[in-house]
């Protein structure tokens, strides 16, 4: 028992290795691929602060080392966050925009672009965020309240009626955007299209400042939600007798999860798939124990997102492909392989 309980510890810390450097070469392929080949050597001495000639130091810390902080944060957010309501709903299928918040930032997004609020409107003292992006995260934390009020009663909070609430609000959210596109006019509609497509082409040091505050706030609550996610797994009434404060858990989630996936949304708009689907690749790789699953969870994202965007800038160079198509274009068919194999061994 000592020897299989020692064996799966050299696993876990050879599944965080092999993340960790994965997101290490990622991160340098971003700043190393682009419209721009760069050789290694000016990467490096850019970083290390050593001044370049040309435009190259430029491109270096003006453009690809805001935008590949900003895409790992990014990502990660939406990996942690997309694992805390797998945990919640106590379904590997879960993801964000199971609670709405996805589709009232849409909403939030449309209302902004429509009344001609400019992407470039930087508010002051809000961290670089334009008037579109603020209206996302007002429309993603509105939804959210709405949804979690609902759900909640006298008898405590209804995971089962905070799903179907989810999706009623995701409907009507759907509803409300179309509505918002048959009164816009061309050049609307095709900034609202790429928005809900994702992009981080507004990457700023201010944005990846704001993101990466989030993202510790996130990995800090993430040892404490680990332990009582992992007790909720048993049901609730058993996560009750255990001593889980199963309300106040709840509360903390949508509370991180809302935060969290709001402010994602409106620094690199509708980036779907890695919410869903990476905590769902690390739970077939280390299993359920969420102390390990959340912070692996928050790697991979990063990598999947680096990665994604990487391959977003360089396909079409000098156009850029919306970020959000590629992550569903590079990770569903490594999804895919992954249930096949499993499908196989069971």
């Amino acid at each position: 028992m000592i020897g299989v309980a020692r064996q799966r510890r050299r696993y876990m810390r050879h599944c965080a290795l092999a993340l960790t450097l994965a997101l290490g070469a990622s991160f340098v392929g971003a700043l190393l691929f682009g419209s721009v080949r760069l050789p290694p050597g000016d990467v490096l001495r850019a970083l290390v602060g050593i001044e370049l000639p040309g435009y190259r130091g430029e491109i270096i810390a003006a453009i690809r080392l805001p935008r590949a902080l900003l895409a790992a944060c990014v990502g990660a957010i939406l990996a942690i966050c997309g694992a805390f309501l797998q945990g919640l709903f106590r379904n590997p299928l879960a993801d964000p925009s199971l609670i709405g918040v996805t589709a009232g930032a849409s909403v939030g997004a449309s209302v902004m672009i429509v009344l001609g609020a400019s992407v470039g409107t930087a508010l002051g003292g809000l961290g670089g965020i334009s008037l579109v992006s603020l209206g996302a995260f007002v429309g993603g934390l509105i939804t959210v309240w709405l949804v979690y009020r609902v759900a909640t009663g006298v008898n405590g909070t209804s995971v089962a009626t905070m799903l179907l609430m989810g999706i009623a609000v995701s409907a009507l959210s759907a509803s409300a955007t179309g509505l918002l596109e048959y009164f816009a006019d061309n050049e609307m509609l095709r900034r609202m299209s790429l928005w809900r497509m994702g992009g981080l082409d507004g990457a700023s040091y201010p944005r990846v400042w704001l993101a990466g505050c989030l993202l510790v706030v996130l990995l800090l609550a993430v040892p404490a939600l680990g332990r009582a996610l992992n007790t909720l797994l048993l049901g609730e009434s058993q996560a009750r007798h255990l001593g889980i404060d199963v309300e106040r858990l709840k509360t903390r989630l949508i509370v991180l999860v809302a935060a969290g996936v709001g402010t994602a949304v409106a620094l690199s708009g509708s980036i779907a798939f890695v919410g869903l689907v990476v905590p769902h690749m690390i739970r077939l790789w280390v299993g359920p124990d969420h102390r390990r699953l959340l912070p692996l969870s928050a790697l991979g994202g990063a990598v999947l997102l680096l990665l994604a965007d990487t391959f977003a800038r360089t396909a079409l160079a000098p156009a850029e492909l919306p970020v959000g198509l590629v992550t569903a274009l590079l990770g569903a068919p490594f999804f895919i392989h992954l249930l096949r194999r499993r499908r196989d061994v069971s």
